[in-house]
């Protein structure tokens, strides 16, 4: 799917979220990336298969992370 010169991570790999974005809709909460992740506002994504993956990320400095 990527045409990238250097590949974008696959949808299935752990760094997925680090594709290119290549539709933004930030009114709306979610960001289309080059390896076809939904990937929302809330750190939850969508993968191209349908699964859904839940906010997984651990935040360093949870105190300059909005509530």
């Amino acid at each position: 799917m990527c045409q990238h010169r250097t590949p974008c991570p696959d949808a299935t790999s752990d760094d997925r979220d680090l594709a290119a974005v290549v539709r933004s809709h930030p009114e709306q909460g979610w960001s289309l990336l080059c390896n076809g992740v939904v990937l929302f506002d809330d750190d939850g994504e969508l993968l191209p298969d349908g699964r859904a993956v839940a906010a997984h990320h651990t935040w360093l400095a949870p105190e300059l992370v909005a509530s």
